[in-house]
């Protein structure tokens, strides 16, 4: 990246819900933007921590004890082997930090679910 972005702005400007993008890395981490409406699907990451921030909006990820209220400017991070379930009854845009092998929905596939190909298309 050689010129400042706005996570903000990009992540106002996707058209596609559920389909993260990626808008810069740092060493072993993919800096990740996404729009979100409805529930993506239960799911773990094994080996990877997953940060959520939410830049416009409000989330609710669910785990198996307990559910997590995130609103503008708030960030949760669920730790690797948890199974989770984000979720969004009005639009939200988010920001991820996670390490570049995470898969999107982890151990299960959907219809939801995008490729690192698809995650790192140009914006």
């Amino acid at each position: 990246m050689s010129q400042p972005v706005s996570p903000e702005n990009i992540a106002a400007a996707l058209t596609e819900l559920w389909s993260p993008r990626v808008i810069a890395e740092v060493d072993d981490v993919y800096i990740k933007v996404a729009k979100i409406q409805g529930s993506l699907a239960w799911h773990r990451h094994d080996n990877e921590d997953e940060l959520f921030w939410v830049l416009k909006g409000q989330m609710k990820i669910e785990l198996e004890d307990r559910t997590i209220v995130l609103n503008e400017g708030e960030m949760f991070v669920v730790p690797k082997g948890v199974l989770h379930n984000p979720i969004a009854e009005e639009e939200c845009q988010l920001m991820l930090i996670e390490r570049k092998s995470t898969q999107h929905t982890g151990n299960v596939l959907t219809d939801k679910t995008r490729s690192l190909d698809e995650q790192l298309r140009p914006l």
